[in-house]
């Protein structure tokens, strides 16, 4: 039990693990997610529906998106934007390796007979021949990647990207940093039965990196037949650190934004946007 107990406890360095399928493809949690994406009254897994709303006005005017605008939204989830952006017209590709959520959004389309074209694939994998007039990951996906994950999809923007086009992606702020804490927790089936339909305990250990500005929420699960660990990531940027990561990609910021529904910028929000396009 001590050794046990020594492992849920371990600090590993940042984004030493990944595992970030366990939560988007176990048929369980994949469930639970999807709920909160559609729960649209709350900012939680997705943003609020009025939030999501506004954000797509915001899209539309600002990247004079109309008919056959080519957009690529990466971890489109069940669809909230896709099926929103292509409502204007847009030609819209969406790409997330949640079958369940994917399942979702093309169910949607076809209920409105909108043409999307959705894959269900690891987006750090997937190639695509295709080039697009924008490129989105928004929901701070990019702050759950890796450095080397992040800069391989830096450089599938910049390939991606048609003449003209630009990429919109948001992030956590330092401003979100600095609100988080460390901690351990124990609870009986924690967080409301989310990790499993059977009775377990479960562990949250939150551990905080100053000089690299990365979170790391621990989740070890412990069943009556199996112990799984899943680890989430977080990075958290200052708009310099975005900005040269971009740069070294071939991308250059634009502008910045408090979020992708173009709100003045304001260092002490929680999150900002960027758009940015091929220097």
């Amino acid at each position: 039990m001590f050794d046990q107990l020594e492992t849920i406890y371990e600090r590993p360095r940042p984004f030493e693990v990944y595992t970030a399928d366990a939560l988007w493809t176990d048929e369980h949690t994949s469930a639970q997610m999807l709920a909160h994406h559609l729960n649209e009254e709350v900012d939680l897994s997705s943003r609020s529906g009025v939030f999501i709303d506004r954000s797509v006005e915001w899209i539309v005017s600002h990247f004079g998106v109309g008919k056959g605008t080519k957009i690529v939204d990466f971890g489109c989830g069940p669809g909230l934007y896709t099926t929103r952006l292509a409502r204007r017209g847009a030609d819209v590709t969406g790409i997330d390796f949640s079958k369940r959520s994917i399942d979702h959004a093309r169910k949607m389309a076809a209920a409105e007979g909108l043409s999307v074209r959705y894959i269900d694939e690891s987006y750090l994998e997937l190639e695509l021949d295709d080039r697009f007039d924008l490129v989105t990951m928004i929901m701070c996906d990019f702050c759950a990647l890796s450095p080397e994950q992040r800069r391989t999809m830096l450089q599938k923007f910049h390939g991606l990207l048609a003449p003209g086009g630009a990429v919109l992606l948001d992030v956590y702020s330092l401003a979100a940093f600095a609100g988080r804490k460390e901690l351990a927790t124990c609870e009986i089936d924690l967080l409301d039965g989310f990790w499993s339909p059977h009775r377990y305990y479960g562990f949250l250990n939150t551990f905080t990196y100053d000089e690299e500005k990365v979170v790391l929420d621990k989740y070890t699960i412990v069943e009556e037949t199996r112990t799984r660990t899943v680890y989430n990531w977080l990075q958290y940027f200052s708009p310099e650190a975005l900005e040269h990561e971009l740069n070294g990609c071939g991308l250059a910021v634009e502008k910045r934004y408090a979020d992708v529904a173009g709100s003045t910028y304001n260092s002490d929000h929680t999150e900002f946007a960027v758009v940015a396009r091929k220097r």
